[in-house]
């Protein structure tokens, strides 16, 4: 009997790479491109098993599935989409509950909100509070 051949990881794409994200990043033109990096390295840096990729023609990111992407079509200042995936998911009762005490998260559903900044210094000022919801919203996916 022939072996199983292992499963395919979920993200084994060239687009799921840090790469991809770099080289996406390098031809971006965008009003807010520093603004859009900021944001990039304090998503990465809320939690090692965070990875990139480019996902909806964005920079997203992702633990076991993809859970944040950035808005680039934002009409004002930079917005990060925060969901569960691309898959409809069963919430607890009342959706995903998260922390925020700054007010940060706007719902859009009881899986998912925007995190809106106005610029690259907004993204510096709350990154601590920002990613502590990135922290929280891994906590609530990955369950």
């Amino acid at each position: 009997m022939p072996a199983k051949a292992p499963p395919k990881s979920l993200h084994a794409t060239p687009a799921d790479t840090t790469e991809a994200v770099a080289a996406f990043m390098a031809a971006l033109d965008h009003p807010h491109k520093a603004a859009v990096e900021a944001v990039r390295k304090a998503i990465l840096g809320a939690d090692k098993s965070i990875r990139e990729g480019v996902k909806w023609n964005a920079p997203s990111f992702r633990t076991t599935e993809y859970f944040a992407t950035v808005n680039l079509r934002a009409k004002e200042g930079i917005q990060v989409v925060m969901h569960l995936g691309a898959k409809v998911r069963a919430l607890p009762a009342g959706g995903v509950k998260i922390e925020d005490p700054e007010g940060m998260l706007k719902w859009l559903a009881k899986d998912r909100a925007i995190v809106t900044f106005a610029d690259g210094a907004d993204v510096t000022r709350r990154k601590g509070a920002f990613q502590r919801i990135v922290q929280a919203w891994i906590e609530n996916g990955d369950r």
